[in-house]
């Protein structure tokens, strides 16, 4: 046996080209074995992030189609010609959640500035506004607060829910870049020959049935994934931060109980506006001073030109759309909360759960019948731990732990940056989608930006949307409605329509 590099120098049936094959055979076993364990939360990964995305995508689509469709039935012409406000809502939801430059809160923001421009010029046909005279009334639109609460509440669940599922989502399409990455195992000169003196040098002595001590087999793949194990805390600590933000998901940040009902919502805006417009109106006159009045024969055909129309036909609650992509949001949660549970610990457990594959170890049993690298025997060398570092007294594999495999850092360097997304998406802070620099406004910690030092914390439930908040101002809409008809004479016809198809929309909804 003079002639072999690794297996024993003494009797022997392997020639130096065999023990070549062999040592072939020994990395492709252990790449194999690598894969396999790997694959299974790989393709777990990669299937939650495609119906995770799929969902969100279905979900704008939906709420989308349910806005146009009830407000088409309502609003008719009225609305078609001012839809392209609410389609580049929905274009710039969609924006954002693929990753573009968007802000959420400047973006809603400017909605509803551009929502109260085109209700102004409806309640007050009568008079002309030039576009300068517009933006003077947009500036209003924090003072005044014309459409109510809405704005505010709507902006601040639309924004955390959006962070939340993008950054979910996100999260889950990293954590399937890193399996790839990692499990993609290239063995050093000095794993392979470990592995080869593990698996095959038996055969060489005859031994073809006697399989590696489990100790034995412990140390050999605690050497030859050394690096793999340094991933296994920050590993750990992503999967932490995704199961809190998954619990946002279930709880206050849903994305479907803030989407489902969004075009309520803005028609509870509308009543408000509609509500208050004599009040708004005075307030913005005196600010941005008297416009001119248009001719008599000018208003009666803007008024015939808004396409208003006392025909309403009630959406019938069975055509809205509930789920998405055969789904809802909270099945999908508690499908993955799980899957993320048992990901943990992966990187540590994979040299024992390898080992526990009958081909590769006897197990915990026969102690005394297994090999142990030099002969038929108990192997006697304790477990080194977990981890390059702890490899330095590893008596199997010489591993050089003043060089890590820089793959595996820039995926604990990526793990690192998506965790802190995922601890500013919990506390409802927005983050940039490719770089965690900026900090955007929070829900909690008083719009602090990253690294507060408050990504934990828990948000007030004050926040939470109740649709029957608004309920007790329908029976005074009435009121509301009848008084400013009976004093203000140059209310017009087509903004009283407007307010009495708006309370009917809302009882109906209700």
């Amino acid at each position: 046996g003079d002639h072999l590099k690794v297996c024993s120098q003494g009797y022997t049936c392997c020639s130096q080209e065999m023990e070549e094959r062999y040592s072939q055979q020994s990395k492709h076993d252990f790449r194999n074995a690598v894969v396999e364990l790997s694959n299974h939360l790989q393709t777990m990964f990669s299937s939650r992030y495609k119906k995770f995305d799929e969902f969100f995508k279905e979900l704008l689509e939906n709420a989308e189609k349910s806005l146009n469709d009830m407000f088409v039935r309502t609003y008719g012409r009225l609305y078609m010609q001012n839809s392209e406000l609410f389609k580049d809502l929905f274009v710039e939801l969609k924006r954002y959640y693929v990753g573009g430059n968007v802000n959420l809160e400047e973006m809603l923001n400017e909605f509803w500035a551009r929502l109260l421009e085109r209700m102004f010029r409806l309640v007050n046909p009568q008079y002309h506004f030039t576009d300068e005279y517009l933006e003077c009334v947009s500036k209003y639109t924090e003072q005044l607060k014309p459409f109510g609460d809405v704005p505010r509440k709507l902006k601040l669940q639309v924004t955390r829910a959006f962070v939340a599922a993008r950054t979910f989502a996100q999260g889950l399409a990293v954590a399937r870049d890193v399996m790839s990455k990692v499990s993609a195992v290239n063995p050093t000169p000095q794993c392979t020959r470990a592995l080869l003196k593990m698996m095959y040098c038996p055969y060489c002595r005859g031994l073809v049935s006697v399989k590696p001590c489990y100790n034995y087999c412990f140390n050999v793949m605690r050497g030859c994934l050394a690096n793999q194990g340094d991933l296994d805390a920050e590993w750990n600590i992503f999967m932490d931060s995704m199961l809190l933000v998954a619990e946002r998901l279930e709880g206050p940040f849903n994305i479907e109980s803030v989407m489902d009902p969004i075009d309520v919502k803005i028609s509870d805006a509308i009543m408000n506006m509609q509500e208050n417009s004599m009040q708004v109106s005075q307030k913005v006159f005196q600010g941005c001073g008297q416009p001119k009045t248009l001719a008599q024969g000018r208003t009666a055909r803007s008024v015939s030109e808004s396409g208003f129309s006392a025909r309403f036909r009630p959406y019938n609650p069975e055509e809205r759309p509930t789920t998405a992509a055969g789904t809802s949001l909270d099945r999908l949660v508690t499908d993955v909360k799980e899957k993320l549970k048992q990901a943990k610990k992966f990187w540590s457990s994979l040299p024992g759960n390898i080992c526990n594959d009958e081909k590769m170890s006897v197990g915990t049993v026969n102690e005394n019948e297994c090999w142990n690298g030099s002969a038929k025997s108990r192997y006697d060398f304790a477990v080194t731990g977990n981890g390059l570092a702890s490899q330095v007294n590893n008596p199997e594999v010489e591993v050089d732990i003043t060089k890590p495999d820089m793959v595996i850092r820039r995926q604990i360097m990526a793990l690192r940056v998506m965790t802190n997304k995922l601890k500013n998406a919990y506390s409802g802070n927005d983050v940039d989608f490719i770089d965690i620099s900026g900090g955007g406004q929070g829900a909690c910690c008083g719009g602090e930006e990253s690294g507060s030092g408050c990504e934990l914390q828990q948000c007030s439930p004050e926040f939470e949307f109740n649709a029957t908040e608004v309920t007790g101002s329908s029976n005074k809409s009435d009121k509301n409605v009848n008084t400013s008809a009976a004093t203000r004479s140059g209310l017009s016809q087509a903004a009283l329509l407007l307010s009495i198809l708006v309370l009917a929309m809302q009882r109906q909804w209700r």
